[in-house]
Parts: structure tokens; sequence; C-alpha cells
């Protein structure tokens, strides 16, 4: 079992890096002044689908910060800050590479 949930973390971790790297991007328009809807919208996505599969991988504290994400992303505007986004995003990094 073992050995296929590290084929799997992988397979998929560009995937799970991407979508941290979208969160990172709207945090930067956030903290520009300007975060487009479809931005925010693909954010939201991203975070809805780290806070689904994290948990997979044993990453429980990443799935609890892709969801703070997931729900200020979920509002328009968000209701965290640029500043708030970022530490999720250093966050979610800092578990990624804890893991792998």
């Amino acid at each position: 079992m073992a050995a296929a949930l590290a084929r799997l973390w992988t397979k998929y971790l560009p995937e799970i890096e991407s979508r941290i790297a979208t969160i990172a991007a709207a945090s930067t328009a956030l903290e520009n002044g300007a975060l487009p809807a479809d931005q925010r919208e693909a954010a939201h996505a991203a975070a809805h689908k780290l806070a689904g599969s994290l948990g997979t991988f044993g990453l429980y504290r990443g799935t609890e910060v892709a969801r703070q994400a997931e729900f200020a992303l979920a509002e328009d505007p968000p209701s965290a800050t640029s500043a708030e986004l970022a530490a999720w995003v250093t966050e979610l990094q800092s578990e990624i590479l804890n893991r792998s």
C-alpha cells in the first residue's frame, strides 16, 4: 500500500504544485489590488481540489489550510487578505516539501 501511495504521490505532485501556484497567483493579484473573478474562481477550485486530495497522502493539516483558502476564495471579494492567502500558500508548500 505504501508503494502504491508513493507512486501516486509522484504522479500527482506536479498537479498539486500547480494548484498551489494558482492560489499564490491569486494572492499576488489581490495584493496588487485586482483579483479578476475568473482568477478567483480558478483559485477557489484549486483550493477545493487540494482540500479534497491532500488527506489521501496523509497531509491532514494541508487539507485544513486548503479548506480555509477555499472558503475565503468562495466570496467575492475574498474574505481573506492577500497576506493570509500568502501565509496559507507558504504553509501548503511546507507541507508538500516535508512530504516529498
